[in-house]
């Protein structure tokens, strides 16, 4: 399938799955009779936009090209849209506008030695920083020792760089690691949808997707949903092997390191006072501990 053709079938059935989330109801309309659709039907949709059927039915097809933001906005507005899902709609609109050149493919950025160094002044919260793939690419002493599964999981790739998505759904030890595994799992899912809509024309993106389609009936399934997440923070419930149970807050915010490439900057911590401080306390010690060797002593001759 081409690219033109596989964006259309995304807009197709993102439209789709939110015009079938809302009720008559929840619109604003008048509901009389069966209804063949769980939600909205297309001249609702259309009605509640300003537009005409017509012209809706060919948006909802794919043909999303040359739409101007207004009348995007209009769509957004009826199927109320949340933030991260009008985001999405129109990076979808951006990616099929005509190229006049052939796309550019996003490089790998290198993390810079100074966001190194940030991220080593940081002990007390695990941090660490993740490509929109959900590659982690740098992180801190006790962000390593805090995804220690994850870091020793054969999923990761070949430079030993774990990747929350593989993790999460090809390592059977992940559901056993995260607590909430469906929670976090669907959020994984909508981080890669809302990159893939930044990011359409990324290879490497596009075979971590097609990979994890192919061998996770999960993912399968939590892809088909077309949920969208662009910010990612709240609580996070993990079993960690070395130290047992721990509850986390977690916070991500953008890190610009160059003019192509945006990467994220976590942290996760513990409500001070908690067990969960106490805990993860104790991993930071432990991670800080260096591992000691045993030479053998020399013997007298």
């Amino acid at each position: 399938m081409d690219d033109r053709s596989d964006h259309r079938t995304e807009i197709r059935d993102f439209l789709a799955s939110r015009r079938a989330k809302i009720t008559p109801e929840q619109a604003g309309l008048p509901t009389s009779g069966r209804r063949r659709v769980p939600g909205l039907r297309r001249e609702e949709v259309a009605v509640l936009a300003g537009v005409s059927t017509e012209w809706y039915t060919r948006l909802e097809k794919g043909h999303i090209s040359g739409v101007s933001e207004d009348v995007l906005a209009a769509v957004a507005q009826a199927l109320q849209l949340d933030e991260d899902e009008r985001t999405y709609l129109f990076d979808l609109a951006r990616a099929a506008r005509p190229a006049r050149r052939t796309p550019s493919r996003r490089r790998d950025v290198d993390v810079p030695p100074r966001i190194q160094w940030l991220l080593d002044s940081i002990t007390m919260s695990a941090a660490f920083v993740r490509n929109g793939r959900l590659d982690v690419i740098a992180h801190n002493t006790l962000g390593r020792a805090l995804h220690a599964p994850m870091f020793d999981s054969p999923t990761t790739d070949r430079r030993g760089r774990p990747n929350f998505a593989r993790y999460h759904f090809l390592d059977a030890g992940s559901q056993d690691f995260f607590v909430d595994w469906d929670t976090g799992a669907a959020a994984t899912v909508a981080l890669l949808r809302a990159e893939a809509g930044r990011e359409p024309h990324d290879r490497t993106l596009r075979e971590l997707i097609g990979e994890l389609s192919t061998l996770s009936a999960e993912f399968r399934t939590m892809w088909a949903a077309h949920d969208v997440r662009i910010r990612h923070d709240g609580t996070k419930r993990l079993q960690h092997p070395e130290v047992g149970p721990l509850e986390l807050t977690y916070q991500s915010v953008d890190l610009p390191v160059s003019q192509r490439a945006v990467h994220d900057l976590s942290l996760y911590t513990a409500e001070p006072g908690s067990t969960s401080e106490d805990h993860l306390k104790l991993l930071a010690s432990l991670a800080a501990t260096p591992i000691q060797t045993t030479k053998p002593t020399d013997q007298p001759g």
